[in-house]
């Protein structure tokens, strides 16, 4: 009884897909899942920011916006997602050529599945998420920190 060489040949990766598994699961690592498997080191970790920072989300919800730790927890949730937005962005934007090279060897480039409008629509939905994403944790991260720096000069003035 033989396989088939149907069976041993590994799945193509989709341009497509990865831009949005990137988009809708990259702080879950979804994204590398998808292209290195489950035995990817840095999907497993690609959670733990994702989490710590669902975890400053959570102190804001108790204990209010002065909880210093929050402050600190909270950028690493933005930054870890914005980093997922812009690897979608990357993905969608790698010409297929290359996306098949990198992620496809030894397949030959025809029959391959051309990436279409979706990637675009995922391109454009991670760059507009990302950017809100970003923003906000720059406009959050800074107000923190200038509030916390006049907080000291208050104790220090008196």
């Amino acid at each position: 009884m033989s396989v088939s060489p149907a069976h041993l040949a590994p799945r193509l990766k989709s341009k497509t897909l990865a831009t949005w598994a990137a988009l809708l699961g990259g702080p879950l690592g979804l994204h590398r899942f998808y292209l290195h498997g489950l035995g990817d080191l840095w999907g497993w970790l690609h959670p733990v920011p994702t989490l710590v920072g669902l975890w400053g989300l959570r102190r804001v919800g108790e204990f209010g916006q002065d909880d210093h730790l929050a402050w600190l927890l909270i950028p690493v949730l933005g930054f870890t997602v914005a980093a997922c937005m812009l690897q979608a962005i990357v993905f969608g934007l790698m010409p297929d050529e290359r996306w098949h090279a990198r992620h496809n060897p030894g397949h030959p480039l025809t029959g391959t599945p051309k990436s279409g409008w979706l990637a675009v629509i995922g391109v454009a939905s991670a760059l507009l998420l990302g950017a809100a994403v970003l923003m906000a944790t720059i406009a959050f991260s800074g107000q923190r920190y200038f509030e916390y720096q006049i907080e000291e000069a208050r104790k220090l003035s008196q």
